[in-house]
């Protein structure tokens, strides 16, 4: 492993994209995205990796096996980011990886079986909602035409910017989405406090918490703020008030694992003086057990009729993902690898969703964490130590060494 260029080549990704107060701004099929692909293409074919995407503007670096025909072993992230995101989250994952099959080329070892690193499309979802449509739709969770409807605030749809992005590369080949997988591992930073607390440098995760989000539309009637008496209002935000209150205290409140947030809120006309006719909210349920993730879930939605009045409402699942186990094999020897290179390593929940999650029911899958300073990501303050970086891209340069030879 050549640990200086892996942290090198991640600083230079994170100049794309880099907002002047800091922080990375890099979100999924913008030219920022655009302009990362061009950069690890270019990477790739250095080490003679061959690029490829496929109909979901998945992007693939492949380093040539000695039997072609054989599933390939996938490794990777994703390069997109948060509005206000940080230099690590996803970028990480697919330079590790790069960095991986970058020093087996160097060295002029052919592998048995393909190994491809791969940066999903749209994972964060900030631009286009929800995340991991990249993945979804190679596992085929998600059709090609529902993703490509998807329209983002500007109104640009996920097909128009998918088409943007193939456009800007006429001669890289297209994969079919799907193909069969040997096995699949994500390096990621942990997005949360607990490596750094413990100072352990390897998180071995066990599986990835279950989640649902659902948008929510209230549908009031615009009105005069000075004209309009209370009692005939059909005020949109004051029933979201309530509605999300209720919500708090009924689930936020109630089971001291449960993760209960609204995110995002769309107020119109959002004018200072009129009553607002029309609201769009975005909730986010996150919780490891799914019986209990499914009774809060049932909760959410049976709250957001109750207190709708009298407004209308429209509730819209957008996520319905169960939690998932990795495969204990693979655990198994992240955890053997992490040791012999001298390295501590502790089993980890994944708080946060990841495109592995998808991975998981198509092969043996699993992820490696890295410690992030004070937990914190999705934000300009996101940071990870070369060390951390170096010890999870070595730990995964041990697992493709043991499963590709």
């Amino acid at each position: 492993m050549n640990a200086e260029r892996l942290w090198a080549r991640l600083m230079a990704l994170a100049e794309i994209g880099a907002r002047p107060e800091g922080g990375v701004d890099r979100q999924a099929l913008t030219e920022g995205e655009i302009a990362a692909w061009r950069l690890l293409l270019d990477w790739g074919a250095t080490h003679g990796l061959e690029g490829a995407t496929d109909p979901f503007g998945n992007l693939f670096l492949t380093l040539p096996g000695r039997d072609r025909a054989a599933p390939p072993l996938l490794i990777g992230s994703h390069v997109d980011t948060q509005p206000t995101g940080g230099m690590f989250d996803g970028a990480f994952g697919v330079l590790a990886a790069l960095e991986t099959v970058a020093s087996l080329a160097d060295r002029g070892v052919v592998p048995a079986r393909d190994v491809t690193v791969v940066a999903w499309m749209n994972e964060e979802g900030s631009r286009f909602a929800p995340g991991m449509m990249g993945s979804e739709g190679f596992a085929g969770l998600r059709s090609a035409e529902e993703i490509r409807a998807v329209r983002d605030a500007a109104g640009v749809s996920v097909g128009e910017a998918l088409d943007a992005l193939h456009a800007a590369f006429p001669d890289l080949p297209r994969r079919p989405a799907g193909f069969p997988l040997f096995a699949y591992v994500e390096p990621h930073i942990e997005q949360g406090p607990l490596l750094e607390q413990e100072e352990v440098p390897i998180g071995v995760v066990t599986g990835i918490q279950g989640k649902v989000t659902w948008e929510i539309v209230l549908a009031g009637e615009e009105g005069h703020a000075g004209t309009l008496d209370m009692a005939l209002r059909r005020d949109a935000l004051i029933a979201f008030a309530r509605m999300a209150s209720a919500m708090q205290q009924a689930v936020g409140e109630a089971d001291p694992v449960v993760k209960f947030t609204i995110g995002m809120i769309r107020c119109v006309p959002n004018a200072p003086s009129v009553v607002p006719g029309r609201v769009v909210f975005r909730v986010d349920l996150r919780h490891p057990e799914n019986r209990a993730l499914q009774a809060h879930a049932a909760r959410i939605e049976t709250l957001a009729r109750e207190h709708a009045a009298p407004c209308a409402v429209t509730v819209t699942r957008l996520v319905d993902a169960p939690s998932n186990d990795f495969d204990p094999g693979l655990r198994d020897r992240i955890a053997a690898a992490a040791a012999r290179l001298g390295h501590r390593s502790m089993p980890i929940l994944s708080a946060a969703g990841h495109d592995a999650r998808h991975m998981a029911p198509l092969c043996p899958a699993a992820m490696i964490f890295i410690p992030c300073r004070g937990g914190v990501s999705h934000s300009p303050q996101e940071w990870a130590e070369p060390a951390h970086v170096a010890a999870g891209a070595a730990v995964l340069a041990a697992v493709v060494g043991e499963l590709v030879f």
